[in-house]
């Protein structure tokens, strides 16, 4: 790398050197948290993750600068290359934990950034069926012609697992993403039991919908965010199902190779989700926005003058 360069530069902070990293497991990494042993080094993601700063800014420190950086391809637009630095990948990321095998149908929960990701790479992975789950028209309207998936707002139904059961001959889908994690709205119990258990907030209504939906043997892939303490998770049932559940953050470099060539050959248009470019001056009404759900905002980017 040399100064001007373009790069791209993984959300993932790892040395890779250690016993974690040989294995591809960068978000995983052994020496880049004092704070943490299950989870690697994070940008902007509190100090569960390491502590560091975030990368919303004109400039940046780049911890192990010589392993996580790559130079992005002349041909990649800019676009293209920020979302291959977290969402992108973790989405990816998220139906390979799903292990697709042809013809499989899957449910992903969540049409935010991360599940519209999820939905498209499940047919690159061979998936017959692809159907997902969101309360918001706006975002559903993108799955359907970005993702091209079947979808369901489940608002509309007095209960959404059975629709899905319905939906997959009562027998329950192959796989099944979570792609909502903790940020899901739970009851008022669920809320107040957190704050006195000291646990984290949120809910964990996305991924019991999964454990639900999801046939028996089948798989569930967690790509929403969870703390280190959770509640209230339906493992029993998962248990009795015999189900596989994968998860894990995503090693966002190791995506890089495939789907790099999945954009060079017209597979993926990553930049297709963008809805806003905001300037860092208006971050803040940028953050509303986007928390809010006003604007029909599904993937908005920071841009500098």
């Amino acid at each position: 790398l040399r100064p001007g360069d373009r790069v791209m530069v993984p959300f993932n902070i790892f040395c890779g050197s250690c016993y974690f990293c040989a294995r591809g497991l960068y978000s995983n990494c052994h020496n880049v948290n004092p704070n943490a042993t299950a989870v690697g080094g994070i940008y902007g993601y509190s100090h569960t993750c390491g502590g560091y700063d975030g990368g919303q800014a004109e400039f940046v420190r780049v911890p192990f600068a010589d392993v996580g950086p790559v130079k992005i391809p002349e041909w990649l637009d800019d676009d293209d290359a920020v979302l291959l630095t977290d969402a992108l990948p973790t989405g990816y990321f998220g139906a390979q934990l799903g292990d697709i095998v042809e013809g499989d149908t899957v449910i992903v929960f969540g049409a935010g950034p991360v599940g519209l990701f999820a939905a498209k790479s499940a047919w690159l992975m061979g998936a017959g069926r692809v159907l997902v789950v969101d309360h918001l028209d706006f975002r559903l309207k993108m799955a359907a012609s970005f993702a091209h998936a079947e979808t369901y707002n489940f608002v509309e139904y007095d209960d959404i697992v059975v629709e899905m059961k319905k939906a997959t001959g009562y027998l329950g889908a192959d796989v099944v993403i979570d792609a909502v994690g903790a940020e899901a709205d739970g009851n008022m119990l669920m809320h107040v039991t957190a704050a006195k258990l000291k646990l984290q907030g949120g809910s964990p209504i996305a991924l019991n919908w999964a454990i639900d939906s999801v046939r028996k043997g089948g798989t569930v892939s967690v790509m929403g965010a969870y703390g280190p303490m959770f509640s209230a998770v339906k493992f029993g049932d998962a248990m009795n199902k015999g189900l596989t559940i994968n998860t894990n953050q995503c090693p966002a470099k190791r995506q890089w190779p495939r789907l790099l060539s999945h954009i060079k050959e017209g597979y993926l248009s990553p930049k297709e989700i963008v809805t806003h470019h905001i300037p860092l001056d208006d971050i803040a009404e940028g953050y509303h926005m986007f928390s809010s759900k006003l604007d029909d905002c599904i993937k908005p980017i920071i841009v500098f003058d």
